[in-house]
């Protein structure tokens, strides 16, 4: 009877050991199981004590892996869309401090890091502020064009409010080429009216001398006949070049490419001139290197080049004065230059007077329609060259073009 307690109190002994070591295990278990979430190369244990857990928290962890892998992608897409983005974007917090920016806001804004600045730095237009803070304070989308002189720049800017952080977007879009070709596509309206209305206003004012009377006369009638054929040339003319400028910008004219000898287009092209020359009292004189390569171009098209040039100097000489129709061989191509002792061409003008209906001054407005220099920009840039004007702005200028060899 007496072994009775010693037998309970060493039962109960190991009974508390056996419960201790379980104790023991299932914490060490535990444990290692914590360290495997916090570090996914360590594989869960593999123990019965635990394994429902383990299995929940390996379905979990799958799962957060899976929508991780997934955020991580679209975060990848994300990123890449903004760095190829052409518009500039600042994401900014409430206090105005830019939080990210993606490679086009830092090239439109001219910073190299806008990161962590405020708005006002990186942005440095009041107009841009201005927005940012109304957009602040009201919370509501802002819309604001803004010119930056300095940089000759035309952004709209676009402000969005985050709901959930605070601050804002910033989107800023560059306008700069849309508004150049608005103001180009103004100034052809508003040059064709001009070069209309002269003819037009000839045509009436003509006509109604006739009615009144002048049809009659002998002498005056055939005469404004005459004029009004001429004003009517003109008018077709201007068709003709506005129709012909329009196919080519559009590439609708096919040239027709042919193995041609430079020396052959500029002898056409004079010969076609010679009249025109001897009328205006100038001389032509032809300069042609011997052994120059052939060119591939569409004959007709780069005689009409040289005819153009050739008359806009007859237009721009003085009686006796000289024009030089030369070409010469140059790296992969030939230079065909038209040189000529008229009253030459201001330094500001020369990127401009191919431009449709430019005028360098009064001193330079004659007859013609203002397009031959144009096209002939476009013939040649169709051909693969380049063409461009020189001259000291005082006396004499020359218009060079190549024609590269293929």
């Amino acid at each position: 009877m007496t072994q009775t307690p010693f037998l309970l109190t060493l039962f109960f002994l190991l009974l508390a050991l056996w419960f201790a070591w379980r104790y023991f295990q299932l914490r060490r278990d535990i444990a290692h199981t914590v360290r495997s979430l916090r570090d996914t190369k360590i594989s869960f244990p593999q123990s019965d004590r635990i394994d429902k857990l383990v299995s929940a928290i390996e379905s979990r962890r799958a799962f957060f892996e899976s929508e991780l892998n997934s955020l991580r992608k679209e975060n990848e897409r994300l990123a890449t869309v903004l760095e190829q983005l052409t518009d500039g974007v600042l994401i900014a917090d409430s206090d105005g401090r830019v939080q990210f920016a993606n490679p086009a806001a830092g090239k439109l804004f001219e910073t190299s890091f806008p990161a962590q600045q405020s708005v006002a730095q990186v942005v440095r237009s009041h107009q841009v502020i201005d927005a940012w803070k109304r957009c602040q304070q009201t919370r509501l989308l802002q819309i604001e064009t803004v010119e930056i002189p300095i940089r000759k720049q035309y952004l709209q800017i676009i402000v969005i409010p985050d709901e959930h952080e605070g601050g804002s977007l910033i989107l800023a879009q560059d306008l700069t080429r849309i508004r150049k070709l608005e103001n180009v596509r103004r100034d052809f309206i508003s040059n064709v009216s001009h070069e209309l209305r002269t003819p037009l206003a000839s045509l009436k004012a003509l006509t109604e001398t006739l009615q009144n009377g002048a049809l009659s006369d002998p002498e005056a009638g055939p005469r404004f006949l005459e004029r009004i054929h001429t004003e009517i040339d003109a008018l077709t003319q201007m068709a003709q070049e506005l129709l012909d400028l329009s196919r080519i910008e559009s590439g609708q004219v096919q040239l027709n490419f042919e193995s041609v000898s430079p020396r052959t287009l500029i002898d056409s092209a004079a010969e076609r001139m010679k009249a025109q020359m001897e009328r205006a009292n100038l001389n032509l004189d032809v300069e042609c290197e011997t052994g120059l390569p052939n060119i591939d171009a569409d004959k007709s098209r780069l005689e009409q080049v040289l005819v153009n040039l050739i008359h806009n100097s007859v237009k721009f000489t003085k009686p006796g004065g000289r024009i030089t129709l030369g070409v010469e061989p140059i790296s992969g191509g030939v230079r065909f230059a038209v040189r000529d002792t008229g009253i030459g061409i201001p330094s500001e003008s020369l990127s401009r007077i191919f431009e449709r209906f430019y005028r360098v001054d009064s001193s330079r407005t004659g007859s013609g329609t203002g397009l031959g220099l144009s096209i002939s920009k476009h013939i040649v840039e169709a051909h693969g060259g380049k063409i461009w004007a020189e001259s000291d702005g005082a006396r004499g200028s020359t218009i060079l073009f190549e024609i590269p060899c293929k």
